[in-house]
């Protein structure tokens, strides 16, 4: 039987500490060379675009999962829709029985934020005091709350380009709305970038010393979020080097003869794994560029399901 989940199924059993985990074990084993590169597939469609991200990881027997996104910016004003839509086929990579199929909204927010935490882990300061979100869309929430299970700041500032969305934002979890991008990013010890932004905004005039940013937005070859100028003079830890030099801020920061793909520190999984340290100085400023890889699905996608199963959630269906 297959398992059928649905967002609210997701966002009840998937908690951010579980999820938190399952991806920091992906990584780990990503970076012990324990499991194959994940892979991607992106083609353009119209105003949006299409991905395919996929990958394998063993757990108690072996699991593969892929993800079909559709991401559409402009489908809130338009058509009432949410940017990011699609599902995710989690598989018995040992028979290739299909295990369940799973809404992507909620298992995309929460391993994305998953993975900023895992990095702010061992990238941000310990006594980091302010984080500033970028961008307060359905990203943002998901966001902080896997920082603050990581990191413990007593101030958070929010920007949009919509101020109603950044105060509603703000109101919602206790924050501050910011109108000068550039002084909020000044004051801040972690700046978390979840925006559809086609052409960089955060530069380095912006940023203070032993600053932490994780760069989430820029997950196709036209998206862009971070200068290419902060990004060579930063350490730059990708979440896997290949799939960002394509896609990624490190794209841009190549194309713009900025750094080359040698000049990236580290991937996360070598910095989980021990294979390199993490921060090394206070007054580094650390770039994670996150472009979200099938990895983090498919350790998201099983560690709701392994919840699922025990609970008896969701609902199933036989394909045959």
């Amino acid at each position: 039987m297959t398992t059928l989940l649905s967002r609210q199924d997701v966002e009840r059993l998937l908690t951010p500490d579980v999820c938190i985990a399952a991806v920091e074990d992906a990584f780990r084993q990503l970076g012990e060379g324990k499991v194959p590169p994940p892979g991607i597939l992106g083609m353009h469609a119209g105003d949006g675009s299409f991905h395919v991200k996929a990958g394998f990881l063993t757990l108690e027997r072996p699991y593969f999962a892929a993800k079909l996104n559709a991401n559409f910016p402009a489908n809130g004003s338009r058509h009432g829709l949410p940017t990011i839509q699609g599902a995710v086929i989690l598989s018995d990579a040992a028979n290739g029985v299909p295990l369940a199929i799973i809404d992507s909204i909620s298992i995309t927010a929460l391993r994305t934020a998953a993975a900023s935490a895992v990095a702010a882990k061992y990238l941000a300061r310990q006594e980091s005091d302010t984080v500033l979100i970028c961008g307060c869309g359905g990203q943002a929430t998901s966001q902080l709350a896997a920082l603050r299970r990581v990191r413990a700041p007593r101030r958070v500032l929010a920007y949009d380009q919509d101020p109603a969305r950044a105060a509603a934002f703000a109101s919602a979890v206790g924050g501050t709305p910011a109108m000068d991008l550039a002084a909020a990013a000044s004051e801040s010890d972690i700046i978390v970038t979840c925006t559809t932004a086609r052409r960089y905004f955060v530069t380095p005039e912006m940023v203070r010393p032993g600053a932490f940013i994780a760069a989430v937005g820029a997950d196709n070859e036209n998206k862009q979020e971070i200068d290419p100028r902060l990004m060579a003079q930063a350490k730059v830890v990708t979440d896997v080097t290949e799939q960002a030099s394509k896609i990624g801020d490190l794209h841009h920061a190549i194309d713009a003869g900025a750094m080359t793909r040698e000049a990236v520190y580290a991937e996360l999984g070598e910095v989980v794994a021990g294979r390199k340290p993490g921060r090394e100085s206070a007054d580094e400023i650390i770039v994670f560029d996150s472009t979200g890889t099938g990895l983090q699905d498919v350790a998201a996608a099983i560690a709701v399901y392994r919840r699922a199963t025990a609970e008896r959630a969701g609902s199933t269906f036989t394909l045959a």
